[in-house]
């Protein structure tokens, strides 16, 4: 118990210091913020950046306490706590705790609902609800999707499953706004109004969104999951996830303190190099975010109106269903995922794959490089993603070749490549 407090106190002290200075930052303006994200200027030497802490286990003092805060780098290390302090400053939350994979994260939060029942959308990352319905559902959790973009039918179902576990669990309702990979835009104030009125904890899941877009948190969302990986992360190089919690779930008998404890005690923590990349991705964020989102707006125009596309799905589209609240909500950003359906059925979508040359075949998102994939493929057999569905990762190229680039594959989409034709 001693061990466990010691470091908890240390940790809220530090957080504080960093807080106070970003969030001055922050309310100036995000850009600045984020160009300062993590650099404390060192008192000792006077660097601008921070180092990077390798050690895995720290002396203790002659008196056998900790009054410097660390014990062993599983509960914490100096480079991990600041990309936690700084992530929690830039979603203007109470804490956070870094996971080694964005999966790992989402799995605290459900590790820490036995028995309890988790309403969540009919368009997900299939890897959560692969999650929840194998490995969690032997704990006895229970799961609802439902289209959560229409919010009589989400208000609906989360009344049910409250009612439902009442006495046996805990309520979560997962939001994940725009929804993999069909882009549908849930309301996240509309949600977190119920989800609180039915005495449940809202997730979102902001990765595609990035603080530099929305902080959930103030939209009335109790934890935000991001995964590091992606566009926070932004080179494809690091692997990584977080909660950031509000002051909500951190009260009494709140769900992070589970969740803390889980990352102490389970051990899925990032590696100080990877926590070190992190926070330098987080310094060019703003950058790349306008650039990401600029060059997805012209790819999603250009592909409404080509005649071998048959749907686009990109909340900064007017004709999306889920433009004025995505317009709303991400303040006239709208991110640089997108993903739209081929003419011509399922091999016609995976030939236009097949002739990209800028665009790479591969999975995840958020890095330099625009990528390309067939989301039907990599899913369950029972994936309810169409199979003519492409779903893009807009990178920082020029927009001109990402566009030439697809219009040159479309063209080509009843050709199946083969390796003779390209000698």
């Amino acid at each position: 118990g001693t061990l466990i407090v010691t470091t908890h106190v240390v940790w809220h002290h530090t957080s504080d210091t960093v807080n106070r200075s970003l969030r001055r930052l922050i309310m100036a303006n995000m850009d600045t913020a984020l160009a300062h994200a993590g650099c404390e200027v060192d008192k000792q030497t006077g660097a601008i950046t921070p180092p990077i802490h390798l050690a895995s286990t720290f002396e203790r003092d002659r008196d056998l306490g900790f009054e410097r805060g660390y014990i062993y780098a599983r509960v914490s290390n100096p480079t991990r706590q600041l990309l936690e302090t700084t992530l929690t400053s830039l979603e203007g939350g109470a804490q956070a705790a870094v996971f080694g994979s964005g999966q790992a994260a989402a799995a605290a939060v459900l590790q820490s609902i036995p028995g309890g029942h988790i309403v969540m959308p009919d368009d997900i990352y299939h890897g959560i609800r692969t999650l929840a319905s194998t490995t969690f559902a032997s704990w006895g959790l229970k799961r609802t999707e439902v289209d959560m973009s229409n919010l009589a039918e989400a208000t609906a179902a989360i009344a049910s499953a409250a009612a439902e576990c009442r006495g046996r669990g805990p309520l979560v309702v997962w939001v994940e706004t725009p929804s993999n990979p069909q882009t549908k835009v849930t309301d996240i104030a509309a949600v977190a109004e119920v989800t609180h009125r039915e005495g449940g904890v809202l997730v979102v899941d902001s990765t595609w969104v990035t603080p530099w877009i929305s902080q959930p948190i103030a939209l009335g969302a109790d934890i935000v999951l991001h995964s590091l990986t992606k566009y926070i992360g932004g080179h494809s190089d690091l692997t990584g996830g977080c909660l950031i919690a509000g002051e909500r779930a951190v009260s009494k008998g709140g769900i992070f303190n589970t969740i803390r404890h889980s990352q102490w005690f389970s051990g899925a923590v990032m590696s100080p190099f990877d926590c070190w990349l992190c926070l330098r991705g987080l310094r060019s964020l703003g950058a790349r975010m306008r650039m990401h989102c600029s060059n997805a707006e012209m790819v999603a125009a250009f592909l409404e109106k080509h005649p071998n596309v048959e749907k686009v799905h990109y909340p900064g589209l007017a004709s999306h269903p889920g433009h004025a609240v995505a317009a709303r909500q991400m303040k006239g950003k709208f991110g640089g995922m997108l993903s739209f359906e081929v003419a011509g059925g399922r091999q016609a979508a995976i030939n236009v794959t097949a002739h990209l040359k800028v665009f790479r075949r591969a999975t995840s998102l958020g890095g330099t490089e625009s990528l390309v994939e067939h989301r039907a493929s990599i899913e369950p057999a029972d994936t309810p993603t169409p199979q003519t569905l492409l779903r893009l990762s807009i990178g920082l190229e020029s927009p001109n070749d990402l566009i030439n680039d697809l219009d040159r594959a479309l063209g080509l989409k009843d050709v199946e490549w083969s390796a003779k034709a390209h000698l």
